[in-house]
């Protein structure tokens, strides 16, 4: 794409090329008065470099647990007890969950989405990093702990799901 010789691409063509919910991310990760470069070969990877894919595999993560589960996530049910999470994994994923509504307050406040896609890349680090860390189900610690962690599972899976509805993108179960 060039302006000096005329070339451009439309925002169709890119739709087309990369998909709506890369577009969208990458759209709205920075600022509206940062200069952007469109890495398209990067939106279009299937892979964790791709902030967009690592996000939506984060939620399709989750919904995995639940299927192995044999359980509908909205059925797990309870009081979250962080005393039946003791991995230092489940602490950190926890504290992420609870700013989110901060998060949201403050990108619509300032009229900043980049806020809330950097929230949750953030907080699809954690979930990697707890899904590889932590064991949901048939957790060793018993079943209190798998209890929790279904719960905090189920949590992290509604504001994955929430964070990218708020900016139009999709929610996969499964990738």
């Amino acid at each position: 794409m060039s302006k000096r010789s005329g070339e451009f691409v439309t925002l169709r063509e890119l739709y087309e090329d990369v998909g709506v919910d890369a577009a969208r991310f990458f759209f709205l990760a920075l600022p509206g008065d940062t200069p952007m470069t469109f890495n398209v070969d990067l939106a279009k990877k299937q892979t964790d470099e791709n902030p967009v894919f690592y996000v939506q595999m984060a939620h399709a993560r989750l919904s995995g647990i639940f299927r192995i589960a044999g359980r509908e996530p909205e059925r797990v049910t309870g009081e979250l007890e962080p005393a039946h999470l003791p991995a230092i994994q489940d602490t950190e994923l926890l504290k992420k969950l609870l700013v989110f509504p901060e998060i949201v307050d403050k990108a619509a406040r300032e009229r900043a989405p980049h806020r809330l896609t950097v929230y949750l890349r953030e907080l699809a680090t954690a979930v990697h990093g707890w899904y590889h860390h932590t064991r949901v189900l048939g957790a060793p610690e018993g079943q209190p702990t798998e209890q929790a962690r279904l719960l905090l599972a189920r949590a992290a899976r509604v504001v994955l799901a929430n964070g990218l509805r708020v900016l139009g993108i999709s929610a996969p179960d499964r990738m």
